[in-house]
C-alpha cells in the first residue's frame, strides 16, 4: 500500500487526477471505476480542465460507478447518475453509453446486481478504481460488517452514513436507506486502486485502513490485500498515522527511483 501525504485537498485532487490521466494516456480505452461524494469532485474538476486543455481525451474510455441509491431514477437530482453527469460526464468527450451506474430504479435489483458484475467482466475488468472513504471506513456503500469478499449487491446503509448524507436532501425529501454497491471483492479485482481522503474527520478511518488489522469493522482495511493501492491524503487525514515522516520518506525515495529509471 502506497501512502502519499500532501499538504491540502487541492494537492490531493491534482495528484489523483494525474494518476488517471497517465492511465488513460497509456491505455486510451481504459475502464475506469468512479466514485461520488464530496472528495472526488475536485479531482473531476482537474480531469475536466485537462480535457479542455487538450491533455487527455476520454473518447474511448468506459466507466463503472461504485454505487447508487436504491429507489432513485437517474434523473433524480440526488441520484449518483445525475451527480456524475453534472460533475464530469457532461463536460468531457466520454460516450454516455459507455458510462455505467448501478440502476437505482431496477425492477429486480438483485438481477441488476448480477448483470452489473457480468458487464464489468465483459469489459475485461476495471483498470483503475477511484475510492473515497467514509468516517466509519466504508468504501462504496460497503458498511462495517460487510464481507471482505462481497460482490455487487443491495446493501442497507448505516445510520451514520444516512446522517452524513442527509445534508444533500431537503427536509421533506425522500432519502433512501438502501443502495446498490459494488462489493469489496469486486473492488479488489480492479487492477489498481486510488483512494482519496481529506480532512481530520477521515483521520481515524485512514489509520484503521493503513495500520489497523484486516477486519470487516473497517471495510477499507481490505485494501491491504491489494497489490496496487495508492492512498492520496492530506496532512489532516494523515494526522493519526503513527509515523507521518516515515510515509513521506518512503514516497520521496520512490519518486527518486522512478525519476532515475525514467518512469512516471
Amino acid at each position: 500500500m502506497k501512502v502519499v501525504i500532501l499538504k491540502d485537498a487541492a494537492e490531493v485532487a491534482k495528484y489523483g487526477a494525474d494518476i488517471f490521466i497517465k492511465q488513460i494516456k497509456r491505455k486510451p480505452d481504459s475502464v475506469l471505476g468512479l466514485a461520488t461524494g464530496s472528495t472526488p469532485v475536485a479531482l473531476y474538476k482537474e480531469l475536466i480542465a485537462a480535457y479542455q486543455s487538450g491533455r487527455v481525451s476520454f473518447k474511448n474510455v468506459s466507466s463503472f460507478n461504485l454505487d447508487e441509491y436504491l429507489g432513485l431514477t437517474g434523473t433524480h437530482p440526488q441520484s449518483y447518475r445525475y451527480f456524475m453527469n453534472q460533475q464530469l460526464f457532461d463536460h468531457i468527450d466520454i460516450e454516455k453509453s459507455q458510462t455505467a451506474v448501478p440502476p437505482g430504479d431496477a425492477e429486480d435489483p438483485f438481477s441488476a446486481c448480477e448483470q452489473y458484475e457480468h458487464n464489468i467482466k465483459q469489459k475485461g475488468g476495471i483498470d483503475i478504481q477511484l475510492l473515497g472513504i467514509g468516517r466509519n471506513g466504508h468504501i462504496g456503500f460497503n458498511e462495517p460488517s460487510s464481507s471482505l469478499m462481497s460482490r455487487t449487491r443491495v446493501k442497507t446503509l448505516t445510520r451514520a452514513t444516512i446522517d452524513d448524507n442527509a445534508r444533500f436532501f431537503g427536509p421533506d425529501e425522500y432519502q433512501p436507506h438502501l443502495s446498490i454497491t459494488m462489493g469489496i471483492g469486486t473492488i479488489l479485482e480492479s487492477k489498481k486502486v486510488v483512494l482519496l481522503a481529506t480532512g481530520a474527520n477521515k483521520a481515524e478511518a485512514i489509520k484503521a485502513t493503513v495500520e489497523g488489522p484486516l477486519t470487516a469493522a473497517c471495510p477499507a482495511s481490505a485494501l491491504q490485500m491489494h497489490e496496487h493501492v495508492v492512498l492520496v491524503i492530506d496532512e489532516a487525514a494523515a494526522s493519526q498515522l503513527a509515523d507521518v515522516d516515515f510515509y513521506k520518506h518512503i514516497e520521496m525515495e520512490n519518486q527518486k527511483l522512478l525519476e532515475r529509471l525514467g518512469r512516471d
